[in-house]
């Protein structure tokens, strides 16, 4: 599947800015299972200055500097990206006990970027918590195979959890999101991290997107797609790293283009910065995913 995206971010600003360093990770690279045709970034103000880089976790990295005063910041990323994800009967393969992965991965004697050992401990917005490593352990009971115990955490946290924009924030502490049980595909995804870390296994955050289809008989709404944020857990040599989708309870497929991975969000939030300026200041974020025929 061939999917065409445009990630439009508005900054509006109550007084001009006089300067902005900001740090962007809206361009999709190269992964397993997924193919960038073509990818860019325009800014506007036109940056003084611009360098790219590819982080340790293989996300693609541009950090813009802005000296002209501005009340408006536009960064506009477009891309086309191949995605060729088949899980087919993946669950009806027999997996390892979820132990045996766990020993597995501390016993990683690599530290290259995949390697499970990176993901096993807690990160800055993913501390390992008691209460989400016993919700954890009701679905990892001993001898059970790591691809049934992942499925049914996660089922688990879409059934347990009601999506609720209202009811967090980006610094909204992992913990009141898990006791409120509401929140966001964020929310869920650091969840689940948080629980998969706390019975021992590695698991990463993923931003990215996810196609949506308009109601029947409903034209696509330019723009109003959305970033999307998911799990990625290692299940052993055998599987490697695998999707796992908690808002929707489903494993990823071609629906789910990767933009970045990291251990937590902090790893891969999109736009990130400083400027030099007073008053507050407005976000508008329009995303399109569009399939291509």
């Amino acid at each position: 599947m061939i999917y065409d995206i445009r990630h439009l971010s508005t900054y509006a600003y109550e007084t001009p800015v006089s300067f902005a360093r900001c740090v962007l990770r809206l361009l999709p690279s190269d992964r397993p299972e997924q193919r960038v045709l073509s990818r860019a970034i325009e800014v506007k103000p036109v940056p003084a200055a611009s360098a790219a880089r590819r982080s340790f976790f293989g996300n693609d990295v541009v950090t813009v500097t802005i000296e002209a005063a501005h009340r408006e910041l536009k960064v506009d990323a477009r891309s086309r990206v191949e995605v060729t994800r088949d899980t087919g009967d993946l669950l009806r393969q027999a997996s390892r006990p979820w132990e045996e992965v766990r020993e597995r991965a501390f016993a990683a004697a690599t530290l290259a970027p995949s390697s499970p050992a990176h993901h096993l401990y807690p990160s800055r917005l993913v501390p390992v918590l008691g209460p989400l490593s016993a919700y954890a352990h009701v679905s990892f009971p001993p001898g059970r195979p790591i691809l049934e115990a992942a499925t049914e955490l996660m089922q688990r946290i879409k059934a347990d959890f009601t999506y609720d924009p209202k009811a967090t924030a980006v610094s909204t502490p992992l913990i009141e999101a898990f006791e409120a049980r509401r929140g966001v595909c964020q929310d869920f995804a650091h969840i689940m991290i948080a629980c998969l870390r706390g019975v021992g296994l590695p698991a990463a955050y993923v931003s990215g997107y996810l196609r949506t289809l308009p109601p029947p008989g409903k034209k696509r709404l330019e723009g109003a797609d959305a970033t999307h944020a998911w799990v990625t857990a290692w299940c052993g040599e055998e599987f490697g790293w695998l999707g796992f989708d908690p808002t929707n309870a489903v494993l990823v497929e071609n629906d789910h283009i990767v933009l970045a991975s990291g251990r937590d969000y902090a790893d891969v939030s999109p736009i990130d910065g400083v400027i030099l300026g007073a008053g507050s200041q407005a976000l508008t974020v329009k995303v399109d995913v569009v399939p291509v025929a």
